[in-house]
């Protein structure tokens, strides 16, 4: 089940760059609240704020009741704009949500159970193909992540959508295939610097030894 999450913001009345540049200016950040077929209610907000619900797990599936003044609103963060330099949300956009509003969005990963895979303990690699499922759905039945279970997993072997528990009402958006969410690599083989030496100390034997069979041919 989604999380719902209360927030407060405040109306704005202008819209445009002016108006969000004089926002930022306060130290407070545009936004839009828009959809069910109402005009968009113009908004802004403490930066400190979104920032600490970006921080939680499950940001992207959260419904968030909105007060503006009187009223609350029931919505969803559809798109944030970060700044190109210091990487902070300069622009937020919710959409509203309604009981038959269908969503699509990206859901975390999260894997379980890897002290259970006997391939992690030979000392395979977990290496993630997909940190992230995108699925589309009703907003109050999505999930904050999804767990993959790692319980038995063997060095070669691949963990694909198939094997995810995933509620009902919700589906993949790749819908053609069994896409993979992980694979157990062999170990890495990481040489230690007397062993790059040894190599590179018998190459340099090898190449001095072809030379020097070279020079003898010269002189027969």
């Amino acid at each position: 089940m989604a999380e719902i999450n209360s927030i407060s913001v405040n109306p704005r009345d202008l819209s445009g760059k002016g108006s969000s540049r004089a926002i930022r200016r306060e130290g407070l950040i545009p936004g839009i609240i828009y959809g069910d077929d109402q005009e968009p209610i113009l908004i802004s907000m403490d930066p400190r704020q979104l920032i600490a619900e970006m921080s939680k797990p499950g940001f992207s599936s959260k419904i968030f009741e909105i007060q503006v003044k009187d009223k609350k609103y029931r919505a969803m963060a559809q798109d944030i704009q970060m700044h190109d330099v210091n990487d902070r949300p300069i622009h937020v956009d919710f959409r509203k949500i309604t009981k038959s509003t269908i969503v699509t969005v990206s859901i975390e990963v999260k894997f379980i159970n890897d002290e259970e895979s006997p391939g992690l303990k030979k000392g395979g690699v977990l290496n993630t193909v997909r940190h992230e499922i995108e699925v589309k759905g009703k907003p109050d039945i999505l999930p904050p992540f999804f767990e993959v279970n790692l319980e038995g997993t063997e060095i070669g072997d691949s963990v694909h959508i198939s094997a995810v528990d995933i509620p009902d009402g919700i589906s993949p958006t790749i819908t053609d295939r069994d896409f993979t969410i992980c694979t157990i690599a062999p170990p890495t083989i990481v040489q230690t610097e007397e062993e790059v030496e040894e190599e590179a100390g018998e190459e340099e034997a090898e190449q001095k030894e072809t030379s020097d069979d070279g020079k003898e041919e010269n002189k027969d």
